[in-house]
């Protein structure tokens, strides 16, 4: 039985003709890691201009890590549905019909009629933004 206050012995490294930097590329790819394989380069020369410590350097890629993922989600949820076009309000001229109720659309928005589980009705002739509110709420 060893002594548990013994230090492992050293393992040597074999010499590796792969330079580290394809090496780190491809286990990030593996770890479906995108984003860090494509900014990794940058956040750290950005972390060493602001003399960040490595804890900082990891929090700001794993916060791009996320929010590309999020992006990519929403894009796939986006396909999946299957929207003939894709909207938002941003490009909707509320002024352009004066009769639909701003502050609704927007409360609606929210989606807290999905946690609710309610659905929404768009009803009113052609050409009154229906179906623009439906793909942005979509």
């Amino acid at each position: 039985m060893s002594d548990p206050m013994m230090p492992l012995p050293a393992i040597e490294a074999e010499p590796t003709s792969v330079p580290p930097a394809v090496l780190l590329a491809n286990h990030l790819k593996a770890l479906k890691l995108p984003t860090f394989v494509r900014e990794y380069e940058k956040v750290a020369f950005e972390a060493a201009q602001d003399r960040a410590d490595y804890p900082r350097y990891l929090l700001r890629l794993c916060e791009l890590e996320r929010i590309d993922r999020e992006r990519r989600m929403v894009e796939r949820r986006i396909r999946m549905a299957r929207f003939p076009h894709t909207k938002s309000f941003d490009t909707f001229d509320f002024a352009a019909q004066p009769s639909l109720n701003k502050a609704l659309v927007l409360e609606l928005a929210r989606g807290e009629w999905i946690e609710r589980r309610r659905n929404v009705i768009a009803l009113g002739p052609s050409g009154t933004g229906k179906t623009h509110t439906a793909l942005a709420l979509g």
